[in-house]
Formats: structure tokens, C-alpha cells, sequence
């Protein structure tokens, strides 16, 4: 996985160097919403989105970021993998 901060986005590519997915993001201070994930078709099954999430959770956590999880498939992955709990932020306040 690859920090793409231009496009800001994390890149998820195959050895080949192929785009397989990204996660796209906005970073505030030390707090990072993941807004986006995709998976492009030929790598839909395989293991790339799960793959993308840990990837950038993990990422989130070395940088000592809290995490808002705004992205639908992230905020479900995030509900089986509770040992990122620590670093999600998890509110029933809507954001304004």
C-alpha cells in the first residue's frame, strides 16, 4: 500500500504495479476520515478491500491518528475488527 497524499488517497497495487483499490482520505490535525473505498473489478473477491482497510488502519495508528470512518464498507469492516477501537472515533453526535 502507498500513501498517494497528492490525490489523497492510499494505493493498493498488485506486484505487477496495477491499481487494485484505493481508500480515499482528509487528514485535519491528527484526525484522518476515510471517505472512499474502492476495488476495481478484476480484484473484486480477492481480498483487496479487507486488505486496504488493516493497511490503513494500521497506518492511522503508527501516525497516532484518530480515525473517523465515514466510508460504509470501512465503518462495517471496523465492527468485526475491534481491536482498531481504540483509535476510532465513535459518536451519536451529528457532525456540523
Amino acid at each position: 500500500m502507498t500513501d498517494a497524499a497528492g490525490r489523497e488517497r492510499f494505493e493498493g497495487r498488485t506486484a505487477e504495479g496495477e491499481l487494485a483499490g484505493f481508500v480515499t482520505y482528509q487528514v485535519t490535525g491528527i484526525i484522518i476520515v476515510y471517505t472512499h473505498t474502492e476495488v476495481l473489478a478484476a480484484y473484486e473477491g480477492q481480498g483487496v478491500g479487507s486488505a486496504l482497510a488493516r493497511a490503513v488502519m494500521d497506518d492511522a495508528r503508527a501516525r497516532g491518528r484518530t480515525v473517523v470512518p465515514m466510508c460504509p464498507y470501512l465503518a462495517k469492516w471496523l465492527e468485526k475488527h475491534t481491536e482498531y477501537d481504540d483509535i476510532v472515533a465513535r459518536t451519536t453526535r451529528r457532525i456540523r
